[in-house]
């Protein structure tokens, strides 16, 4: 067995622990490149069976076009359900505050609309495709990460995991959020992606688009909801994204990666994580990620 073989085979039997530990798991799906790769893992895992659990995504209302349009895509290909649960209305029924300023970003808000859907269909474990190498909060996580009944997080209370021997056991309210991927980095991801032959939304690759560049030198695409100032600085430039998620605080960076392998060979010589490099949200502070999952966040 090569690496791949052995991320592939530890994701798997993830997944079919999730399937034999749990009552009600549900796939957070984004439409990004890692959740779309646990949907292939998936695949592998269960196939010629259905999935024993729904791909949910928490819609912000300031997605990608191209990221929903694959979503819709993938999950009617592949005939499993899907359920979306909108920021947009969760703002409405908690009477929320909207995001405010030049980049609004929903990002925050997401919380809320991924407690209320784990509270709507009584979810015991979420998987998701948080990755160690993305932010260093992400690093503290297990594989099995609890959650208290408050959809809280506390990096001092997780359970040891010895032998690959995973505990999903949690009491009433309780759920556990699992990263199949968590041993992954985005280089191991395009790798498993040219590997698998896995088609992706077209944002992943170099295409032209106007951009603001922010103080930071961050090129932020322009939209409906981007605030524009006289001041602005308005370009045209091959970019492409890293990550995809909310519009309002996902930056775009320059690219002439119009290939899988393309990307490879530019990951190869980055020396900045894919959210350092692209998530505005992510730079508010230094703990920025962790307490948004202490919060809930996913």
């Amino acid at each position: 067995m090569d690496y791949l073989d052995q991320l592939e085979a530890e994701a798997i039997y993830i997944l079919r622990e999730v399937a034999g530990q749990f009552d009600r798991p549900a796939l957070l799906f984004s439409g990004g490149k890692d959740s779309i790769c646990l949907v292939h893992l998936a695949l592998k895992a269960f196939r010629p069976g259905k999935f024993p659990f729904p791909l949910v995504h928490v819609d912000t209302g300031h997605n990608f076009q191209e990221v929903l349009d694959y979503r819709d895509q993938l999950a009617s290909e592949i005939g499993e359900q899907l359920i979306v649960r909108k920021v947009e209305d969760t703002i409405t029924i908690r009477n929320l505050q909207d995001g405010k300023g030049k980049f609004p970003s929903r990002n925050g808000l997401q919380t809320y609309t991924l407690l209320d859907v784990i509270s709507e269909f009584e979810f015991d474990a979420c998987i998701g495709g948080a990755r160690r190498d993305e932010e260093k909060a992400r690093a503290k996580e297990r594989i099995f990460s609890v959650r208290d009944e408050f959809g809280q997080w506390d990096p001092k209370k997780q359970r040891p995991e010895i032998w690959d021997i995973y505990n999903g056991k949690v009491d009433k309210g309780e759920n556990v959020r699992v990263f199949p991927i968590s041993n992954w980095t985005e280089l191991d991801v395009w790798n498993y992606i040219k590997r698998e032959n896995i088609v992706l939304p077209s944002i992943y690759f170099t295409h032209k688009r106007d951009c603001i560049v922010t103080e930071n030198g961050q090129l932020m695409n322009i939209n409906e909801f981007v605030q524009l100032e006289e001041s602005d600085t308005i370009v045209n430039r091959n970019v492409r994204y890293r990550t995809v998620g909310d519009m309002t605080c996902t930056a775009a960076v320059e690219s002439e990666a119009y290939t899988v392998d393309d990307i490879i060979s530019e990951i190869k010589d980055t020396k900045i994580s894919e959210r350092g490099a692209t998530r505005m949200d992510d730079r508010v502070s230094e703990a920025a990620m962790e307490d948004r999952k202490k919060g809930g966040y996913f």
